[in-house]
């Protein structure tokens, strides 16, 4: 049959929470469009329960994954790079009309966020090494600092780089163990509900990541005042917004990583995605457990150890 002949198959976009793939609860969809303003699929548009679903998803989540070692979270990652290689000619598709970027710009695109996938899973097992140490103090004992994942951390992922900055906010999350509820750009959702797609089919447990879509705002709300989100990621929160989650963030004292500084348009994504993440993103939700240990003479015999 010739293609002229065939009934085009149109894809449904559906949200990812607990390693499944439901609508939205409320059963709204939203128009996705392209940069020139024409169709390109409807998303689904979630609500206040979806967003509270997320993270009960991701607190269950929790447990597995940060007790996991950081070798195997590195191992998991990596495979999420090999599946994210194996649909590269999709993700450059779907950035190109997302972004309005030539086939060339959106591949430059997709092959640094693959790397930069690769670059975190690097990052598991040896993130301990500089957050962490022994430390010198003046007595009969020692002490150990280690960093521990903060716990369910809310990522408003970037508004313009729908991939790139997407995978930049959300590898260095789960690579130190946390989990995460993520919400995608509004305007371009679709790379990271097909992100969604590629996490189910590795190895990453269900939870560990959920991908919400819809109004930032109206999501974003709920996550800020969940007494059950360690942290809140803003980068891609206008000034405003940030501003008011900031505010309900401090309810039971969350982490918060403040945006960048708005650009001349007021975008708030204003980070050049494509330049070394450094540390930054890994050490923002972790926190430090100090363990005390003592040493030298014990008793009034002089024993030791």
């Amino acid at each position: 049959m010739s293609d002229q002949n065939r009934l085009g198959v149109f894809k449904t976009y559906k949200l990812y929470v607990g390693g499944k793939f439901p609508r939205s609860e409320s059963g709204r969809v939203y128009e996705v469009t392209d940069s020139k303003g024409q169709w390109l699929a409807n998303a689904p548009k979630s609500s206040r329960k979806d967003a509270r679903d997320a993270v009960v998803a991701a607190r269950k989540a929790f447990g597995g994954w940060s007790g996991a070692t950081a070798y195997n979270r590195g191992q998991v990652l990596y495979r999420v790079a090999e599946m994210l290689e194996g649909r590269k000619e999709q993700f450059v598709r779907e950035v190109a009309a997302s972004e309005g970027l030539s086939k060339s710009k959106a591949a430059a695109a997709v092959d640094a966020a693959i790397d930069r996938w690769v670059w975190y899973a690097g990052w598991t097992d040896k993130i301990g090494q500089i957050a962490g140490g022994a430390n010198p103090v003046a007595g009969p004992y020692l002490n150990l600092s280690t960093p521990e994942p903060t716990g369910v951390v809310a990522v408003l992922a970037p508004q313009k780089s729908s991939f790139l900055g997407l995978v930049s906010v959300v590898a260095p999350v789960i690579a130190t163990g946390n989990t995460a509820v993520v919400i995608a750009s509004a305007d371009a959702p679709l790379p990271a509900l097909s992100l969604g797609e590629v996490l189910a089919t590795s190895d990453v447990p269900g939870g560990v990541v959920n991908i919400l879509t819809g109004v930032t705002a109206e999501i974003a709300a709920p996550l800020a005042a969940h007494q059950d989100v360690n942290a809140i990621d803003l980068t891609g929160a206008e000034a405003e917004l940030a501003k008011e989650l900031e505010i309900a963030a401090a309810d039971n004292l969350k982490r918060v990583r403040r945006p960048q500084p708005v650009d001349t348009d007021g975008a708030s994504d204003s980070e050049n995605w494509l330049a070394s993440p450094g540390t930054d993103r890994l050490t923002a939700f972790l926190e430090t457990k100090t363990v005390w240990h003592p040493t030298g003479a014990l008793g009034a015999a002089g024993s030791s150890y």
